[in-house]
């Protein structure tokens, strides 16, 4: 009996463990590494916009655009198509059972602009963006290059974060819109031709669900995402150790890292509005 409960007691504590000490100051650390880099990464920005004679790099910014947002568009496309297509499907029998299919595009309207379209957005980013620029930085570091850049007075985070960080935040401010809108393109097209709702009804019934706000808030959600992923990609990146391997672990780490930011960020987004709305 005591080793029953005993047994017990070990699994419970497995269940409600605390992550150790050194394990707690270690995310603390990374995090803080994180907000050191943003805030240099904005200096740098600020300094080259509004300081004569230096550059912002605009030809590096929109090789970055076109390397991590104009390549996500397809996969995008498929993306937020299928899932506007699979919302349109699932809710289409419930609503029935209360004789309201038609109010279809008011639900998928309201997910999709708020959540979904800017989640899918991010999401996409992060295997496009995040692994590359992680790799990328990696190999340079293990191969000295970024040393060789400061030995000739070039700051890294100038020539490199800043350029990767900004196609970031700009790509994904772009996607989210985008994938807001193949969604509900998605959604109106297996509305009107599989579940008999008149296309004028999906429109006029989405219409009046959303609002403004409800594209604001996806659009500002977009660029913290960005954001994230582009600063936990290009920390990961810089901070490489251990040849070939270190470029690896960092490439998975750093796309793990940007999911979970990403859902925390969305998880406070979302708590904050609905305390705003309640008011």
């Amino acid at each position: 009996m005591a080793e029953s409960s005993s047994n017990s007691g070990g699994f419970l504590g497995v269940l409600l463990r605390v992550p150790p000490l050194p394990q707690a100051i270690g995310i603390m650390a990374h995090a803080g590494d994180v907000l050191l880099l943003f805030f240099e990464t904005i200096q740098r920005l600020l300094s080259a916009l509004f300081s004569p004679g230096t550059t912002v790099g605009m030809p590096l910014i929109i090789g970055q655009i076109v390397r991590v947002g104009v390549r996500s568009i397809l996969i995008v496309s498929l993306v937020s198509g299928a899932v506007g297509v699979i919302l349109a499907m699932q809710l289409a029998q419930p609503l029935d059972d209360f004789g309201q299919r038609n109010e279809v595009s008011r639900v998928i309207g309201e997910a999709v602009l708020r959540e979904l379209g800017p989640l899918i957005g991010a999401i996409v980013l992060t295997g496009f963006a995040g692994a590359a620029i992680a790799a990328e930085l990696g190999t340079m570091k293990v191969s000295e290059e970024i040393e060789a850049l400061e030995a000739h007075a070039i700051n890294p985070v100038r020539y490199l974060v800043v350029p990767r960080v900004t196609a970031t935040v700009l790509s994904m401010s772009v996607l989210g819109i985008y994938s807001d809108v193949v969604a509900l393109a998605g959604g109106y097209g297996i509305s009107v031709t599989l579940l008999d709702i008149p296309g004028r009804v999906y429109i006029a019934n989405l219409l009046a669900q959303v609002s403004v706000m409800d594209f604001m808030t996806g659009a500002f959600k977009g660029m913290v995402f960005g954001l994230l992923i582009g600063l936990i990609a290009c920390r990961n990146g810089l901070n490489v150790e251990g040849g070939a391997e270190g470029v690896g672990n960092a490439t998975t780490r750093t796309v793990v890292e940007c999911v979970v930011a990403i859902v925390i960020a969305d998880l406070l987004f979302t708590a904050v509005f609905y305390a705003l709305e309640m008011f």
